[in-house]
């Protein structure tokens, strides 16, 4: 005999599949599934989305982006987790919504008419009364009042001790559309979630995965990129940039990836004739558009258009949103100003997005200069902090930085004064070892505080992660760096050096103490030659090393002079080397054929400045300062492109949601039964009435107290 038992695995399978299916149905896993959602959304938002794997190493470091790429954080919603956690959202709240419909479904259509009137007793709301009409004429009078009030109303006759068919049942409800809510509600986390799976990158995934489509990293123009890197102008779902110079055409939009890019061809081109700034009087801009044509790639048609910010343009179910605007192309005229000695002046061409090769101006190394931006208008904060992207690292004002986050709610002490400075001109400074450093100048001079010298600013950083270090040059009477240049030459040069020494001794001491004025040379040589980086400090630490600047300076008092003579040693030297530069600038006046610096106050700013300046020259890593001296400016305006067909899915999701979480809230479910039966003795009928809400509310007990002064003549507040 064999002992089988054939149901064990089929009931333990379903048991399993019961309790898998109670799981996905549950609201703690739909609230769970919510949670990772959000959470995923604000690590996406936070986090720069398909930026190149070197921008996340720089940021970073190697292990966080190593760990970002893993977790694939760099690209959140198109994550094949984050995928499936939506696709699980869809169907857990999709059963959840095919396991409720059928009973809310059942439950609308039922008036529970069959309830015993014994039961009735249990209801917080609840009442009796005796009518003077009998059971039937009694029970059509209270039908027709709940119709008329806006009740669905169902009559039961039924058998009482009295006779047959002399008891009657009224069954009335409202509010329906609190349950109909809760389908609306659900359903648009659905539809929503769809709409979100439609409009994400899932479609171009896929493409990728099934369609051998692979993004390119390569460089290059855009016709010449292979047809795997494409795709199809029939692609159902798309969200890409296309950037448009004025007066030329695009057909290819661009679909950033984490590791590349894709193309995407369009059924139309869109040609660029005029891209429009509009300004406030404080220099903000107050208006992007750009007057376009659309040129059908089938039919050939052109179709104007303009689009502007929130005004996006519509063709062939794509919309074009002005996303933001970009250089064209412009040409540039920059003059490049020497800062070694034994450099030339020259001028050099290009256009924005194009190199140039050049010479250094000493050594002979080959550099490339890469025209990046240009900027027409430059909007900067002149209020009391200041420039804000020209910050002096070396002002660190802590009580400032406190009333900054303290103090009353107007924060009046960062008051903004926005100004517009004028044009700046980005390039980049690339070595023959391709190692390249940013610089961004502004072409005119900035006074930076009220009565202040003009300076001009020259920002450098090592990468793009990295903020903006200013060098400030002070402008000469003329408003040019020119005589910087000048004296940044005769600092060089030991001949003109000596002479403006010789000079200053000769002026500051009595021609009748030859021997003061000797020693007083000697120190003068000795400060210029330190601050030009010509002499060696005698610090420990630096044998043979020229430092140069005012850091030179410090380090030879530190080496030479006891602690306790510093400060007064200090003084001297600096008043010496003060005296001694104003001399060597007016040689290099004088060799240049202009007339002296004039004792005043402008000069003495301009001379403050350069102290400063040339000190901190010594440390600017390029042998060239690069000013625009002339443009032609070619705007260019970028546009996103997107085919989103789930967009008006999503729009009914919203829609949905609005109304059922309004159904949910603010619309209460009520029942009501009223059951009239005859009177043991005497003419009349017995009135049992109750009331059931979904919620216990203020509401519902004045409507229940309104209901039986109305329908069985019970006043509000009488005992029932």
């Amino acid at each position: 005999m064999s002992d089988s038992s054939p149901g064990v695995r089929p009931r333990i399978g379903a048991q399993a599949l019961r309790a898998s299916m109670e799981v996905l149905v549950s609201m703690r896993f739909a609230i769970a599934l919510l949670t990772v959602i959000c959470i995923a959304s604000v690590i996406g938002t936070v986090l720069k989305q398909h930026e190149p794997i070197n921008n996340y190493v720089n940021q970073f470091g190697p292990f966080w982006a190593e760990l970002f790429l893993a977790l694939k954080l760099n690209a959140v919603y198109s994550a094949w987790w984050f995928l499936l956690i939506l696709a699980f959202l869809v169907l857990s709240t999709s059963l959840c919504i095919a396991r409720s419909t059928p009973k809310i479904w059942a439950d609308l259509k039922t008036y529970k008419e069959n309830i015993r009137e014994k039961n009735l007793a249990a209801f917080h709301h609840k009442a009796q009364a005796v009518l003077t009409g009998d059971s039937a004429s009694e029970a059509q009078r209270i039908g027709q009042m709940l119709v008329g009030g806006g009740w669905k109303v169902k009559l039961q006759q039924r058998d009482t001790p009295a006779g047959p068919g002399t008891g009657w049942m009224v069954a009335a409800k409202a509010g329906a559309a609190n349950k109909l809510g809760y389908i609306a509600a659900h359903s648009a986390i659905v539809l929503v979630c769809i709409g979100g799976l439609l409009d994400g990158d899932l479609m171009v995934r896929a493409q990728m995965w099934w369609g051998n489509k692979l993004p390119y990293t390569g460089g290059g123009l855009i016709s010449d990129v292979p047809q795997q890197h494409r795709l199809s102008e029939r692609n159902p779902t798309f969200r890409g940039n296309l950037l448009v110079a004025e007066g030329t055409q695009a057909d290819t939009a661009i679909l950033a990836q984490s590791d590349g890019i894709l193309l995407q061809e369009l059924p139309f081109a869109i040609e660029l004739k005029k891209f429009i700034v509009e300004h406030y009087s404080t220099g903000m801009p107050k208006l992007f558009a750009s007057d376009i044509i659309i040129h059908d790639k089938a039919t050939g048609a052109q179709t104007p258009a303009r689009i502007e910010v929130n005004h996006p343009a519509s063709y062939k179910g794509i919309e074009i949103y002005q996303s933001s605007f970009d250089d064209g192309g412009s040409a540039v005229t920059l003059q490049a100003l020497p800062l070694t000695p034994g450099g030339q002046r020259f001028e050099v061409q290009g256009s924005i997005g194009g190199n140039s090769q050049l010479v250094k101006a000493s050594g002979g190394d080959a550099l490339t200069l890469e025209f990046t931006s240009l900027r027409v208008f430059n909007i900067e904060n002149f209020g009391a902090d200041g420039l804000s992207s020209g910050a002096d690292v070396r002002k660190v004002d802590l009580r400032q930085a406190i009333d900054a986050r303290l103090g009353a709610a107007n924060k009046t002490n960062t008051r903004k004064e926005l100004r517009n400075v004028g044009p700046s001109i980005g390039y980049k400074l690339r070595d023959a070892a391709g190692q390249a450093r940013e610089y961004h100048n502004y072409m005119q001079p900035i006074v930076l505080e009220e009565g202040g010298t003009p300076m001009f600013l020259l920002g450098v950083r090592e990468t793009p992660a990295d903020p903006l270090r200013y060098l400030r040059l002070p402008a000469d009477a003329q408003g040019s760096m020119d005589g910087f240049i000048r004296l940044r030459a005769a600092l060089n040069d030991p001949a003109l050096r000596d002479e403006a020494v010789r000079r200053y001794a000769s002026q500051a001491i009595d021609a009748s103490r030859p021997e003061v004025i000797e020693q007083l040379r000697q120190s003068a040589a000795r400060a210029l030659g330190l601050f030009a980086g010509a002499e060696n400090t005698g610090k420990p630490g630096q044998p043979g090393k020229p430092v140069g600047g005012l850091p030179a300076l410090s380090d030879f008092i530190e080496a030479n002079v006891p602690e306790s003579e510093r400060s007064k040693a200090s003084e001297v030297l600096i008043r010496i080397l003060n005296g001694s530069l104003f001399e060597l600038a007016q040689l290099a006046q004088q060799r240049a054929g202009l007339p002296p610096l004039s004792p005043n106050e402008q000069t003495q700013g301009f001379m403050t400045q350069s102290v400063l300046a040339l000190s901190d020259v010594q440390i600017y890593p390029a042998p060239l300062v690069f000013q625009l001296k002339d443009f032609t400016q070619v705007q260019a305006s970028v546009f996103q492109v997107a085919r989103a067909p789930g967009k008006n899915i999503v729009y009914l999701g919203c829609a949905l949601l609005i109304l059922g979480v309004f159904a949910m809230l603010y619309v209460r479910e009520r029942r009501l039964w009223i059951w009239l039966a005859p009177q043991p003795q005497g003419q009349g009928s017995q009135a049992t009435m109750a009331l059931s809400s979904n919620r216990k509310t203020m509401d519902a007990d004045r409507e229940f107290a309104q209901l039986t002064d109305k329908l069985i003549g019970v006043p509000p507040g009488a005992k029932t």
